[in-house]
């Protein structure tokens, strides 16, 4: 890309965080009224819905692996993205360009400016701009089928102006609580406002209050209700495998296995497609491994009292398999969600390096350094993402034996992968 081109990506990119910046507003509206200004090209390509606390990025990709294995063009609609604002809309695992990110802004700004000098309340945002970004990609490239990730919630989110061919719910937990309510039953009640009438939903494994607030408002709804834990049980050896590790991965390849055997059997799903599209899954920064000098670090977006018992698991997996404690680098955005992981760290590094993910809701070193328990014998150091991480394919942290955890946040796991260059 030439770089005044590169100039005029850099300022759409500002441009589009700045709608954020403005102040987001959970809501709905904004994005039914952009998609009616755009003729509703949401309505071109049928799609699967996936909600849920923890669990729905990596469900997508899943899901997306397994048509794609069955054959059929898909796109996938994600969020956040980990390196390039692209990664967010795909069409059979091609990011959207910085090219075409360009040419949608440029065709959806003067949309937008119309729609909010008609009414300031109902200009889209960042994510609205995104959301049309995807459907409008996904039609123009033919997809058969599509897969939309909620970005929060559900009732209310952006994407819930789809009707889907079916909707996964993949967990509900602690999380955004300020915004969907201070108990899981009302939180489930948000994520399962992207059922609807007379569509199935696939539920994933969850607290039994949970799942009855979601069984409840589905027969309302007259929507069947397929169970991971009905289907498969308590034996983990009865789930499918999947190349993602860990135990929850197995429980979230149930989840995607069921959502596509819910499709209507004209898409034509065999079992031999659902196998090699669960062993062929790419979900970066999930437990993912890469080797630095040829050292062991490990990415993973942890980042809610949910995802901080499964790093819970995985640490234990870790230290048994290499006979060491690691050295574990983390930062949150939000005490919440930052109080759950420094305990569960606490427990299993060797030394804790604190860094403060490029993010307005991070939490500074004092405060996570303020959460680390009393008791914790290893040494705890103040750091940067830029210190650790000087160069590709290096890390400061540590000896040649030392194994390396970056955790927390999807933005800091986002960042240190950039650094790396193995995003590019």
């Amino acid at each position: 890309m030439a770089k005044r081109d590169q100039a005029g990506y850099a300022a759409v990119v500002e441009h589009l965080f700045s709608l954020t910046a403005r102040g987001p507003r959970f809501g709905i509206d904004r994005m039914r009224v952009l998609a009616d200004a755009l003729q509703h090209p949401e309505e071109s390509v049928p799609c699967i819905h996936v909600a849920g606390t923890n669990g729905k990025g990596s469900v997508a990709a899943m899901i997306d692996a397994i048509l794609q294995a069955a054959g059929w063009r898909t796109g996938l609609y994600t969020s956040p993205h980990l390196v390039k604002l692209g990664e967010r809309v795909q069409v059979s695992r091609r990011p959207l360009s910085e090219e075409e990110i360009v040419a949608y802004a440029a065709e959806l700004q003067p949309i937008a400016d119309r729609i909010a000098d008609a009414d300031p309340d109902l200009r889209p945002g960042f994510f609205e701009m995104m959301t049309a970004m995807a459907f409008l990609q996904f039609a123009r490239q033919r997809c058969d089928i599509a897969i939309i990730e909620v970005g929060l919630g559900g009732r209310l989110d952006a994407t819930n102006v789809v009707m889907p061919e079916v909707s996964v719910i993949t967990s509900i937990g602690m999380d955004h609580a300020d915004i969907l309510g201070r108990d899981l039953e009302l939180i489930a009640g948000e994520k399962a406002g992207i059922v609807k009438a007379g569509r199935p939903v696939v539920i994933g494994r969850m607290p039994r209050v949970a799942e009855f607030r979601i069984r409840t408002l589905a027969a309302q709804r007259g929507s069947p209700v397929i169970s991971v834990a009905a289907a498969y049980g308590d034996d983990l050896a009865s789930y499918p495998q999947t190349n993602l590790e860990g135990e929850y991965q197995r429980w979230n390849a149930a989840a995607a296995t069921l959502a596509v055997r819910t499709l209507n059997p004209g898409w034509r799903i065999s079992d031999e497609a659902i196998t090699r599209g669960l062993r062929s899954v790419d979900w970066p920064g999930r437990w993912q491994r890469v080797r630095i000098g040829g050292r062991l670090l490990i990415l993973d977006a942890s980042h809610n009292p949910e995802g901080a018992e499964v790093l819970e698991s995985n640490l234990c997996r870790l230290r048994a398999e290499t006979g060491r404690a690691p050295i574990i680098i983390a930062g949150a955005l939000g005490m919440e969600r930052a109080g759950p992981l420094l305990a569960v760290i606490s427990r299993h590094a060797a030394e804790i390096r604190l860094v403060v993910p490029s993010q307005p809701r991070a939490c500074s070193q004092g405060e996570l350094e303020a959460l680390v328990p009393a008791d914790f014998r290893g040494r705890v150091v103040r750091d940067t993402v830029e210190a650790l991480f000087p160069a590709s394919g290096g890390c400061a942290a540590g000896g040649p034996e030392d194994v390396i955890v970056v955790t927390g946040s999807v933005y800091l796991v986002g960042e240190v992968l950039g650094r790396l260059g193995t995003m590019e």
